[in-house]
């Protein structure tokens, strides 16, 4: 099937939200897209017995936003499938993956002290410590000085791999294993859905660096200050963003 080699369709109605996914999946025995990814998830159709999908509370910050319960003919135990569903409506926009205080980072990663303060002053939390800075509310990547831009970017190198799981698989029994990625224009919907050992290998493994504008890069992740939220305090919390429909392409 070329559709499952592929991994994506057009489908004639668009994608409203992670509820639609979750209908599909629970009209699995009618509907073409839920047994192209159950197809996907190498399951052989003629062999379920039962499907239940579920969605998950987005106020929670799982990683997966859609469980799928799948039960195979003649086997007593229940396979379990966590999805991550990103809805965007621009092949060239950017989704945010991830978003916490620097404080919430330090503690899922043991960040030391001296790059703690270079990531609080790159989001705002701390002032900037240099005459004249682009944005008095904070500093760019770089408008560091070369031994903290090294120091940061080495650190960064070091715990690639880490950072890279955490945002875009999750932890725990919630972990995401699949990214589902609608792509919805005018009313029409495009998906591909990939592995998310795959996603985070096109994803997260690349060089680190900065970007010309001056934010953190690491692969192709961006790695930038929150912004926005009208002034709020919230604009100083530290978010990572991909570009989910590149993987229409690959």
């Amino acid at each position: 099937m070329n559709l499952v080699k592929k991994g994506s369709k057009t489908a004639k109605n668009g994608f409203k939200n992670e509820d639609i996914v979750v209908e599909k999946f629970n009209n699995w025995k009618k509907d073409k897209d839920a047994q192209a990814w159950l197809a996907i998830m190498n399951y052989q159709i003629s062999k379920i017995e039962y499907v239940k999908a579920i969605r998950l509370s987005s106020n929670i910050g799982y990683k997966t936003d859609v469980q799928v319960q799948v039960t195979i003919k003649l086997k007593e135990a229940i396979d379990v499938e966590n999805l991550q569903v990103k809805l965007v409506s621009n092949p060239k926009g950017f989704n945010q993956i991830d978003k916490h205080w620097i404080d919430k980072y330090v503690e899922m990663w043991n960040i030391p002290e001296n790059i703690t303060s270079i990531l609080k002053r790159y989001t705002g939390e701390e002032k900037p410590t240099i005459k004249k800075p682009k944005d008095k509310r904070r500093m760019f990547a770089n408008e560091f000085s070369e031994t903290e831009l090294k120091s940061i970017l080495k650190w960064l190198k070091k715990n690639q791999s880490l950072i890279v799981s955490d945002i875009l698989k999750g932890r725990g029994k919630f972990a995401a294993e699949w990214m589902l990625v609608i792509l919805n224009i005018n009313n029409n919907s495009n998906w591909v859905l990939k592995p998310m050992n795959y996603c985070m290998n096109y994803f997260g493994n690349g060089e680190v660096g900065i970007t010309s504008r001056g934010s953190f890069r690491i692969g192709k992740i961006t790695m930038q200050r929150k912004g926005g939220d009208g002034g709020r305090k919230t604009a100083n919390m530290l978010q990572f963003k991909i570009n989910p429909a590149e993987l229409f392409d690959n």
